[in-house]
């Protein structure tokens, strides 16, 4: 299965792909069985920051725990933000990440160069895309600001970032990226943000988000219809999610989600990793089938 055309496919079919991040490299197991009870389609991935902060180690370990459980046809392997400037502000060496991960079997990647200028960030989205097609494999970018993974959260009260646009993605600005960029999809900003992961808040419940429907269906229409990414997709209000996948949106990222209640099984029950997987399992299902009403989508994008 193609990344790229599966992306596609849920663009046209109004649907979506949700892609489950992996902070933790026992939650691969139950994400993967989750998605094929469902008979969904799903992506899993892992971000650099879930090796760096978390416990996942590496994109290589991820990938070989997917392959143990993976199943044709009903899950992708997806890099998830490999940012050119990382959430401390440190540069990052972005190309020979990306490689590693093409190099063991993720059907896609994503850079990361929004913290950098526009013209900065067409450039090293151009440098990804290149490698990648020698791959045939997918590229994801992000053009705006998705709030939430810096140490001090947002950095403002959640109704002002809404209702001042702080960090939206301009659409005269997602035009030239789509233009020149080369990326096969976009992460756009436009009302949610990413869980937190400092320590002191990455247990706490994520404040619920809405998203400006108008501006994700300028969004679109500037960029040619290319498929738009939703980051930071837990918290947000079902109706906005639903409503976003009409103008627009065909993938997801789901996080905090599914990594808290592994933490809070690990907390309650140290030690017996089955009954944390177990939670993964059930609230991994909860989204796809209640939250996403993507149970069968497998038909649809196959």
């Amino acid at each position: 299965m193609n990344a790229k055309n599966a992306v596609s496919l849920a663009l046209a079919n109004k649907t979506i792909i949700p892609a489950f991040n992996i902070p933790y490299l026992p939650m691969v197991e139950p994400v993967v069985q989750a998605i094929v009870d469902e008979n969904s389609l799903a992506m899993v991935q892992v971000a650099r920051l879930e090796w760096e902060k978390f416990e996942s180690q590496s994109p290589e370990a991820v990938a070989k725990e997917y392959f143990k459980y993976c199943k044709e046809g009903y899950t992708l392997l997806h890099l998830d933000h490999v940012p050119a400037i990382d959430e401390d502000n440190k540069l990052v060496d972005f190309l020979p990440l990306l490689k590693r991960a093409l190099d063991v079997g993720y059907q896609s990647v994503m850079v990361d160069g929004s913290r950098l200028s526009l013209e900065e960030n067409i450039a090293v989205t151009k440098q990804a895309s290149e490698l990648a097609a020698s791959y045939n494999a997918g590229v994801e970018a992000e053009l705006g600001a998705v709030s939430g993974h810096e140490g001090s959260g947002i950095g403002t009260s959640y109704e002002e970032l809404f209702t001042t646009k702080k960090g939206f993605t301009k659409v005269d600005e997602a035009k030239l990226f789509a233009e020149t960029a080369g990326c096969d999809w976009l992460s756009v900003a436009a009302g949610s943000f990413h869980g937190a992961i400092a320590a002191a808040t990455k247990h706490q419940k994520k404040p619920e988000a809405r998203l400006d429907i108008e501006h994700i269906a300028a969004l679109s229409a500037a960029t040619g219809n290319m498929p738009l990414v939703l980051h930071g997709g837990s918290g947000i209000k079902q109706d906005y999610i639903l409503r976003a996948i009409e103008n627009g949106i065909a993938k997801i990222n789901v996080g905090t989600e599914i990594r808290q209640p592994f933490e809070f099984a690990r907390e309650e029950k140290p030690g017996d990793i089955a009954y944390a997987q177990q939670k993964v399992y059930d609230r991994t299902r909860w989204v796809i089938h209640e939250f996403l009403h993507t149970t069968n989508n497998h038909d649809l994008l196959k």
